[in-house]
């Protein structure tokens, strides 16, 4: 048979389909074929004992088949129900409720042909009722025949105007061809003629959320519960909004309302009841909630791996890790438990054991994208760039579209100076995932090693473009041009952006220094630049800026001491100092402070070369 993946493109899905038909009346028994017969009265000859055999008439052989492919189908012997109903359209070849039947069953069973036959057979003429017609709008939509379901369900609104479940069947039907004004109105009008739905008000909620409309979704969620106190989907749905609002109070609040009124054992809440607790750092609830959890099912994985991330967002790394590495004694292939244990093991600075962990992980499966990635950054971050590169390439060949990838392995290649070959690792990101603003920016960086300065103000602006709060575009675009004393307006502009996102970062505030200085504001330079240094610390570059800036203003003491102290912490530069000589401050390098300085460094690169 025909799978259901095999549908139109514009397909609802089965998924989808279970969400039309939820709200549906079923077929009854009764209606599926014409009454029975009474059979006819039997007559005697006096002092006879045989009765007269009743005569079976078409409708009741029918009505005996149907009764037999019903109770097929409660038995799930599908094969027997599909040959009972084909008997009874046999009797009763007008019948449109077999036909429905019939459509059901193929449909459960993927065969779409098969179904779209006998439903388009169950709706053709007249003298169906609403609920027969709506079931076969959904099945018909399912199979990409939007416009065919549309139009069965205006019929059952026309036939039954007084029922919301066609109104609400077409609202998700025409939800879910992306005509949202439209669905928004048949749910409205569903809820006219049945204002009591605790399913109609349910979905308008979700359909206002989806339109941005979270207040008004949240009040049509609240009429749900309201109609129904029992409709769990609505709590769930209305805790997200509420969560989404940034309001975990009310949004704790309805999951408590649902365990303290409706059913205190569901077990899904009681997780979002954790999950939210976490976010909201309220860890005593949540490790209580867990207890319980457990206590009541120690096999619950979900409880196990939340109790795990709840040591771990308390930073408590040698319990999480320990729960963990229980739960693997008895999942051992479970990666993405065991990715996360790396994970852990890198935040509680232990290297050895992450490196091991993720190593196990791609042993075990070598198409295991994220432990090649995970394994690639790290081995990044340690400076083992050749194996870094390993991973880095395998797990873009796994999965070219994530761009994490890409840019890890462009900046390996920068750490390199391979820049043509970082260049081409970002292009081809950007290939696979031309949105990506952290892309287009680390593509920016590589071009101006390059020496392609308009190539990175292309790749900087389209950042931005793609992300106006790309803090790093954002601030490496401003200093760019203030470094070239070019568009010195819009660096002055985009560094105060930057600054304004970020304003604990001493090196965006170091460039909104450098631009003020390049716009001659020096007084406002100066304020800045001490702030940079005060926020980032001992930095060599921060420091040359503070001696230029001091400089300008011709105080060359201030600048002569801000200056010795930014080759304290970098005595290569070369350039530096011959500034310093060109403005008469003496030769730094005669300075017992840089001489040490270079001792220092020189005993610092003899200590970490290999012995010969």
């Amino acid at each position: 048979m025909q799978a259901m993946s095999g549908l139109a493109a514009n397909s609802l899905g089965v998924e989808a389909l279970k969400g039309l038909l939820c709200a549906l009346i079923p077929l009854t028994l009764t209606a599926c074929v014409g009454a029975s017969q009474v059979p006819a009265k039997t007559s005697a000859s006096a002092g006879s004992t045989k009765a007269t055999p009743a005569i079976r008439s078409p409708d009741a052989a029918a009505s005996y088949h149907f009764m037999l492919g019903y109770q097929a189908e409660l038995a799930q012997d599908m094969d027997r129900a599909i040959k009972e109903y084909q008997a009874a359209l046999k009797t009763d070849p007008t019948s449109h409720v077999v036909r429905a039947r019939l459509a059901g069953i193929y449909f459960s069973l993927g065969d779409a042909p098969q179904a779209i036959r006998y439903a388009t057979e169950a709706t053709d003429g007249t003298g169906q009722d609403g609920p027969l017609l709506t079931q076969m709008a959904g099945i018909l939509a399912s199979a990409g025949q939007a416009d065919r379901a549309v139009q069965l369900l205006d019929r059952a609104i026309a036939l039954d105007p007084a029922s919301g479940d066609p109104y609400f069947t077409k609202g998700l039907l025409l939800l879910n061809l992306k005509r949202q004004p439209e669905a928004e109105q048949a749910i409205r009008a569903g809820l006219g003629v049945a204002p009591d739905s605790a399913v109609g008000y349910y979905h308008l909620g979700r359909m206002l959320l989806d339109a941005g409309k979270g207040e008004e979704a949240a009040l049509s969620l609240e009429r749900a519960i309201a109609a129904n106190v029992s409709f769990e989907p609505a709590y769930l749905a209305l805790a997200s909004i509420y969560e989404s609002l940034q309001d975990q109070g009310r949004a704790v609040a309805v999951l408590r309302k649902y365990l303290q009124g409706v059913n205190p054992k569901n077990r899904d809440i009681r997780h979002q009841l954790v999950r939210l607790s976490v976010a909201a750092k309220d860890y005593q609830t949540a490790r209580k909630e867990l207890g319980d959890l457990l206590a009541e099912d120690p096999s619950d994985l979900d409880a196990q791996l939340r109790l795990a991330l709840l040591y771990g967002e308390e930073k408590d790394y040698p319990k999480a890790i320990d729960q963990l590495n229980q739960i693997l004694k008895a999942r051992p292939t479970e990666l993405k438990i065991r990715d996360y244990l790396g994970f852990l093991y890198e935040e509680s600075k232990n290297t050895k054991k992450a490196l091991e962990t993720y190593t196990f992980n791609v042993q075990l499966e070598p198409s295991y994208f994220e432990g090649h990635l995970h394994l690639g950054v790290l081995l990044y971050r340690l400076k083992q760039l050749p194996e870094a590169i390993h991973h880095l390439t395998k797990a873009i060949t796994i999965n070219p579209k994530q761009p994490e990838a890409h840019i890890v392995l462009g900046l390996t290649y920068l750490q390199q100076d391979q820049f043509d070959e970082a260049a081409r690792i970002l292009e081809e990101g950007l290939s696979q995932n031309p949105k990506s603003a952290d892309l287009h920016f680390n593509l920016g960086t590589v071009y101006d090693k390059l020496n392609r300065f308009d190539d990175v103000v292309r790749a900087m602006e389209t950042a931005i473009k793609l992300d106006p709060h790309h803090a790093d575009a954002l601030n490496y675009l401003g200093y760019s041009y203030a470094e070239r004393g070019v568009k010195l307006e819009q660096a002055l502009s985009l560094t105060k952006q930057a600054v304004a996102l970020k304003p604990d970062n001493g090196y965006y505030v170091d460039s909104l220094a450098w631009a003020l200085f390049k716009a001659g504001l020096l007084g406002e330079a100066l304020t800045e630049m001490k702030r940079a240094l005060a926020l980032a610390g001992e930095d060599a570059v921060l420091y040359e800026h503070l001696g230029d800036i001091y400089a300008k203003q011709r105080n060359l003491l201030e600048a002569r001491e801000a200056w010795l102290h930014a080759l304290e912490l970098d005595p290569s530069n070369i350039k530096l100092m011959e500034r310093f000589r060109d403005l008469g401050m003496g030769d730094p390098a005669k300075e017992e402070r840089i001489q040490q300085a270079k001792r220092r460094v020189s005993e610092k690169v003899q200590s970490s070369s290999p012995n010969p």
